[in-house]
C-alpha cells in the first residue's frame, strides 16, 4: 500500500510551485495524495463572481491533473489570515489531518514574504504533534517562487534545503499544470513564469546531481 501524503497550500498554486513534481511522483508510485487549500477568494476580497467561478474551475482542473484523492478547502480569507485567531486555524487544519491521517506533510516555509504562509506554517506545526496526530512520520518544507526568495527576515536563516527530489520526468507537466492558473503566471522575468519555474528546477537538480529537482527542508522524520 502506498504512502498517505498531504500538501498544505496557503493559496491555490502554492502546491504546484512548491512540490508539483513531487506530488506527481508520489502519484506515479500509487501513493494517496491529498490537497488542503487554506484560503479562498471571497466577496470581501473585492473580486467578481466571474473571478470566483474561474478560480473554482482552475482548482477542479488542477485536482484532476494531479489525480488528488481528496481536496479540502478551508475557505479562510486570503491575505487576511492574520485577522483570524491562530487557534481557529490550528483546529481547522487538525480536523482535516484527523480525516486523512497523513504520513507525509508538505508545508510552506515560515520565512516566506507572504504573511499567510507564515501563519499556515505555524498552524501546521501545532497540528503535527505526535501525541495528537501519530500518523505523521515526516514533515517537509517547500519553497514557493515569488514568496520564498523575497523573504527578508534578517534575523532568521533563509531557505536551506537538505532534501532533493528528482522531478526530471515531471517538470514539463508541473509547468503545464501551473499554466492552469491563468492569472498567476506571466512572462519571464516574472517569478511565476515557465522559464523561472524550469530554472529553479534545474538549479536544484544541479545541486542534487540530476536534471531537475524540487528542494525541501526536512523538519521532522520519525523512523
Amino acid at each position: 500500500m502506498g504512502k498517505n501524503v498531504i500538501v498544505v497550500a496557503p493559496h491555490p498554486d502554492d502546491e504546484t510551485l512548491g512540490c508539483g513534481g513531487t506530488l506527481l511522483k508520489h502519484k506515479s508510485k500509487l501513493d494517496v495524495i491529498h490537497w488542503l487549500i487554506v484560503t479562498g477568494i471571497l466577496p470581501e476580497n473585492e473580486v467578481s463572481m466571474v473571478q470566483m467561478k474561474q478560480r473554482d474551475i482552475e482548482i477542479q482542473q488542477v485536482a484532476e491533473k494531479y489525480g488528488f484523492d481528496t481536496v479540502h478547502s478551508l475557505q479562510l480569507p486570503t491575505t487576511k489570515l492574520d485577522t483570524i485567531p491562530l487557534s481557529v486555524i490550528i483546529e481547522k487544519i487538525g480536523c482535516i489531518f484527523k480525516q486523512v491521517l497523513p504520513e507525509i506533510v508538505y508545508v510552506p516555509f515560515r520565512g516566506d514574504v507572504h504573511t499567510d504562509h507564515r501563519i499556515v506554517f505555524d498552524g501546521v506545526m501545532a497540528a503535527t504533534k505526535w501525541f495528537r496526530f501519530n500518523s505523521i512520520k515526516k514533515v517537509l518544507i517547500y519553497e514557493t517562487l515569488s514568496e520564498t526568495e523575497f523573504g527578508s527576515n534578517l534575523e532568521a536563516k533563509g531557505f536551506c534545503p537538505n532534501v532533493f527530489i528528482d522531478i526530471a520526468d515531471y517538470v514539463d507537466l508541473k509547468v503545464e499544470i501551473m499554466k492552469t492558473y491563468i492569472g498567476e503566471v506571466g512572462e519571464f522575468p516574472f517569478p511565476r513564469s515557465d522559464l523561472a519555474i524550469r530554472s529553479l528546477a534545474y538549479i536544484r537538480g544541479a545541486a542534487a546531481g540530476c536534471m531537475a529537482a524540487e528542494a525541501f527542508m526536512l523538519l521532522k522524520e520519525i523512523c
